[in-house]
């Protein structure tokens, strides 16, 4: 409230500065869907002639606005957690569970990386439903997705080993906390 008894709102400046790569990508698809949905959408309720192609490509899109956005929540390290051992366990018991979560979290990117090239190899030429293109290329889009989130797993345990700590030791930090 101003001397005036009005309200008065001033919002912070905005600052992009910290956004990583992968957001941005993540908005490239999000925005390339919602430019197909809209497409589809008038084509079929404006124009009364759908676009057969608009449904397969939104949903590639869609698969891959999921997987840039797993890499996010990779590279926060806010995916789904349970740190209940973690607030009842003496701290050197609680270091050494968020190493082996560490570990455990490279190991199964490394193992969805190596399936994705092996599920990849396995379909060779398929072709998608009505676009006349290689489905590998969506594959290609999880791959990169799994490889970036292998590479974030990476990042996150050193992240964890050069300060002491993880997110699971102690809740209220992020990963932008060094201290």
């Amino acid at each position: 409230m101003g001397d005036d008894g009005q309200f008065h709102a001033q919002d912070e400046a905005v600052d992009l500065s910290g956004t990583p790569p992968e957001a941005w990508l993540a908005l490239a698809f999000f925005w390339a869907l919602g430019l197909t949905v809209f497409y589809q959408f008038f084509t079929r309720y404006v124009m009364n002639d759908s676009a057969s192609w608009t449904e397969e490509i939104a949903r590639y899109l869609l698969i891959g606005t999921v997987f840039i956005g797993a890499v996010i929540g990779v590279t926060k390290n806010n995916h789904i957690q349970v740190d209940f051992f973690y607030r009842h366990l003496p701290p050197a018991v609680c270091r050494w569970l968020a190493r082996i979560v560490d570990v455990l979290r490279i190991a199964f990117f490394a193992t969805t990386v190596i399936l994705t090239v092996q599920m990849m190899l396995k379909l060779g030429n398929a072709r998608m439903t009505i676009i006349d293109l290689p489905m590998n290329l969506v594959y290609g889009v999880c791959l990169v997705g799994f490889c970036a989130m292998l590479l974030r797993s990476v990042w996150v345990m050193r992240v964890h080993l050069q300060r002491g700590y993880s997110v699971l030791e102690r809740p209220e930090t992020t990963m932008e906390d060094r201290a």
